[in-house]
Formats: structure tokens, C-alpha cells, sequence
């Protein structure tokens, strides 16, 4: 007869070594958000390879469109986000010290919620009209 198999010890499981049973969401998110990169990248550079000219007026124009400016935010979004999870697993997998883990993972945070609004900062501004010189469009 088998018996069932536990991933911890008891010992394991009060230092809290065992499983966290987060594994399986966290490879989810990871896949979820690399299928949302290849879509919206392959929209982005199909936009791109259509555009007449790849002038600085005319992706201004091509971006504060709402069609684009949407998968625009989806893009960052998406991929500030499958950053934080792939370097996260990066993190956890190879600093072994608990304190630094966590100031990386802090940091790591940071960096990430920086990237992404500076991005999705600068994608609402051109959209909403305001050119980079603070000037509304008219």
C-alpha cells in the first residue's frame, strides 16, 4: 500500500521551508504574461513597419491615437510585470541570504513599479495631447 508523500518535514515546515504552494500560480502569471508580450509585441512592430515614416511627429501622432495608446499600456504593463516575475525567480532561486533576498526583492519591486509608470507617465501624456514640451495640442 502507498502511502502519501509530504514535501516537509516538521522541522522544515516551522522554519518554513516547505512548499509554499505558490509555484504553480507564479509559472501561470509567467506563461500568461509572455503570451500577452508576443501578441502586443507583434502588434507593436507590425504598427511600426506600417507606419509612412518612423519621424518623431508621426509616432507622436500614431501613439495619441486611443487604438494604439491602449495595447500601448498593455504592452508595458505586461512586460514590467513578466520582468518582476522572471527576476524574482532569479532572486529567490540564487541569494541564499533570507536578508538579502528581501532587500532585492524590494528593490526589485521599486524597479519595476518605476519603469512601468514613468512608461505608462509618458504613453498618457502624448496621448492625452500634450506634446514633450508641456505645450497642449491644438
Amino acid at each position: 500500500m502507498a502511502t502519501a508523500f509530504k514535501s516537509a518535514t516538521g522541522l522544515k515546515r516551522v522554519r518554513g521551508l516547505g512548499s509554499a504552494h505558490a509555484g504553480a500560480h507564479h509559472w501561470w502569471l509567467q506563461r500568461a504574461t509572455a503570451a500577452g508580450n508576443l501578441l502586443l509585441g507583434l502588434w507593436f512592430a507590425a504598427s511600426l513597419v506600417f507606419l509612412p515614416d518612423l519621424s518623431r511627429q508621426t509616432v507622436l501622432q500614431w501613439l495619441a491615437a486611443p487604438v494604439n495608446a491602449i495595447p500601448m499600456l498593455l504592452l508595458v504593463l505586461s512586460t514590467a510585470w513578466h520582468m518582476r516575475l522572471g527576476v524574482q525567480v532569479m532572486i529567490e532561486d540564487y541569494v541564499a541570504a533570507p536578508g538579502s533576498r528581501r532587500l532585492l526583492l524590494l528593490l526589485l519591486d521599486l524597479y519595476a513599479v518605476a519603469i512601468a509608470a514613468t512608461s505608462l507617465f509618458a504613453i498618457l501624456r502624448i496621448a492625452l495631447g500634450v506634446v514633450p514640451g508641456g505645450v497642449p495640442n491644438g
